[in-house]
């Protein structure tokens, strides 16, 4: 399981001129699923993502997470995450779960987020998405678990 997660001032995701998912200050997580990744990877990867010290304290430094700041955090599955670049000109998608496990996997993951935090939205799973953001620093992690 890969994560990119980016420290946003905004962020929202449209599907077909129509927002679907949007937030505030917090993190959009782009997700990539590999065909190992079951309930642990995700619930560590979730605890990551709800406790990873991106945001400034009162010094400027990074020590506060999302669940800190009372942040946003928005899920946007990723397929081309998992994808194997190591070598050619053109990425392979061996190492991607396939499409029905990746739906399940991303659809638990949500579900598992709105559980445990009260500011999450998504964009659509499959969907042709427009991804808007404003990346505050710019802050971007590639998180791995």
């Amino acid at each position: 399981m890969k994560v990119l997660i980016q420290r946003v001032s905004a962020a929202r995701v449209e599907v077909a001129g129509e927002t679907v998912g949007e937030i505030g200050q917090g993190v959009l997580a782009l997700v990539g699923l590999e065909p190992e990744d079951g309930r642990s990877q995700l619930e560590k990867m979730l605890n990551k993502l709800l406790n990873y010290r991106i945001f400034a304290d009162s010094e400027g430094r990074m020590n506060c997470s999302l669940r800190d700041i009372n942040g946003g955090l928005l899920l946007v599955s990723q397929f081309t995450l998992a994808a194997d670049t190591r070598s050619g000109l053109r990425p392979g998608f061996s190492t991607a779960a396939a499409p029905q496990l990746a739906e399940q996997l991303f659809g638990q993951f949500v579900a598992m987020a709105q559980e445990a935090w009260p500011q999450v939205a998504t964009g659509s799973f499959g969907a042709d998405m427009q991804v808007s953001l404003t990346n505050d620093g710019p802050v971007t992690f590639l998180l791995q678990v």
